[in-house]
């Protein structure tokens, strides 16, 4: 096997235009690692919640148009989202580039918990998101132009990842219709490029509307809507034990009324379901409307309901996630300073018995196929074109996203180095990708055996339009 993958290394180089072998992708993403940092701190600084992003993709869209890229932005109806695009003919290679924040998150880059006064966060690693992604565009743009190689690169903005599903309607626009292959990573506690697919889910405000009156001098001329949240909530969490074991369903109430003795009039539930078969999501969703009308039956109430987001789970590629393994692998993972290890040692400490080796963030995880139990938009762009992502240790080992200490590592120089190192695996992917039409061959041949010849895109989110006031 060893042999075998010499030669083919040999042949694919010999393939390559002279100027293609001699170029060094890897030093056009050294020489932005101030670009990096500036941008992934500027976001963290930020923190824009979804559909509100105006100052980073901004950003993002300044930093791209200084290196000749054209940008059109306001795609598929969302101020916030934008595509650039540099180079001609041959393939189209997208990479995917998030930015918004996440509400009701402390936002400090300490190594002990602190309150902040700014309401959101970055506590699942977006900022770094968008500045990896951004540097692996201009080094692979650069690398485009230096050799000659034909192919066009291009960045997606993608707005509110968390709950927007902005990727969603992009992709119901047709907008990955023409790429070749789409490219994505995402902060993480680890170093990996494991094929591990997402659960499909969709999110819903139930609002329920019932009659104010005084509380003790007038109960009975009252129809509490909290009541009928509560007994939505009691159904809901009574139909767990009759669900099967990939479901997942989390809610918060969103508004319950303002003082005890006022029986609210409105009330407001945000839910999620989630499972890794999407039908079975829509038949969750069935059942989760009928609690939603009951509880309005039982309690004399009104109830009506909008879809905020909904995503399909991940069609994973395994054709390319094996390649982009090797890339990762030949990186290795993550080394700290004397000082970031004193920093991470810290954060490791709050995690008590969940504590795991900093050394961690040195290895790269062991290739495997796995089912994830978040989801994301991306999961939309994967049946739309061949997909690739990978993950690196942005994080102290033993971090959880959506977490105060996810929040402080992407604001501190351990998430700009798993940043920077995330674009060097995307670049080193993209071109292989650009170089190697059997692979790209071979990653469609996938794709389209894995959607079947009769594969139609449905979105779960259906018809609406982006919901651009979600975050407000």
């Amino acid at each position: 096997m060893r042999t075998t993958a010499v030669f083919a290394s040999l042949a694919m180089a010999s393939a390559m235009p002279l100027a293609a072998q001699t170029a060094d992708p890897l030093a056009e993403v050294a020489a932005q690692e101030e670009r990096t940092d500036r941008v992934a701190k500027q976001i963290w600084d930020w923190a824009e919640l979804g559909y509100l992003e105006t100052r980073s993709s901004g950003l993002l869209q300044d930093e791209l148009m200084s290196e000749g890229f054209t940008v059109e932005a306001g795609i598929a109806d969302i101020p916030t989202a934008f595509l650039a695009e540099w180079g001609e003919g041959g393939p189209v290679i997208a990479i995917l580039a998030e930015y918004d924040a996440l509400p009701g998150i402390s936002q400090t880059a300490s190594a002990t918990r602190e309150q902040s006064e700014h309401g959101a966060g970055h506590a699942c690693g977006h900022n770094l998101f968008a500045a990896g992604s951004l540097t692996a565009a201009i080094a692979i743009r650069r690398w485009l132009e230096q050799t000659g190689t034909p192919g066009r690169i291009r960045l997606y903005g993608t707005p509110a990842e968390e709950g927007g599903s902005g990727k969603v309607y992009m992709t119901r626009a047709g907008l990955f219709d023409d790429v070749d292959i789409a490219i994505h990573w995402h902060a993480d506690d680890e170093n990996s490029a494991a094929a591990r697919t997402s659960l499909a889910n969709r999110s819903a405000k139930f609002r329920f509307r019932g009659v104010s009156a005084h509380a003790a001098g007038a109960p009975e001329r009252g129809r509490s809507a909290l009541d009928g949240v509560e007994a939505m909530n009691m159904m809901v969490n009574m139909m767990r034990e009759h669900t099967s074991m990939d479901t997942r369903i989390h809610y918060v109430i969103t508004e319950g009324g303002a003082a005890p003795n006022v029986i609210p009039d409105f009330a407001e539930v945000f839910y999620y379901v989630r499972h890794s078969d999407a039908d079975e999501v829509r038949a969750l969703w069935t059942r989760l409307e009928a609690t939603a009308k009951g509880a309005a039956l039982g309690t004399g109430t009104e109830v009506d309901w909008e879809i905020i987001h909904g995503n399909n789970p991940l069609l994973v590629n395994e054709t390319l996630a094996r390649v982009m393994d090797r890339k990762l692998r030949s990186l290795g993972g993550i080394e700290y300073t004397d000082e970031e290890r004193a920093w991470a040692e810290t954060i490791s400490e709050s995690f008590g018995e969940n504590a795991i080796p900093l050394e961690e963030a040195q290895r790269v995880q062991p290739y495997s196929k796995t089912l994830g139990y978040g989801s994301t938009d991306v999961g939309d762009v994967s049946w739309a074109t061949p997909t690739v992502g990978v993950r690196t240790a942005t994080w102290v080992p033993g971090t959880s996203a959506h977490s105060w200490q996810a929040v402080a590592a992407s604001g501190h120089s351990i998430g700009q180095k798993g940043a920077q190192h995330a674009a060097k695996a995307m670049t080193l992917m993209a071109v292989e990708l650009f170089t190697n039409p059997d692979l790209r061959t071979q990653a469609r041949a996938e794709f389209d055996a894995s959607r079947g010849a009769d594969y139609e895109y449905v979105s779960l989110l259906g018809d609406r339009d982006p919901p651009l006031d979600y975050r407000k």
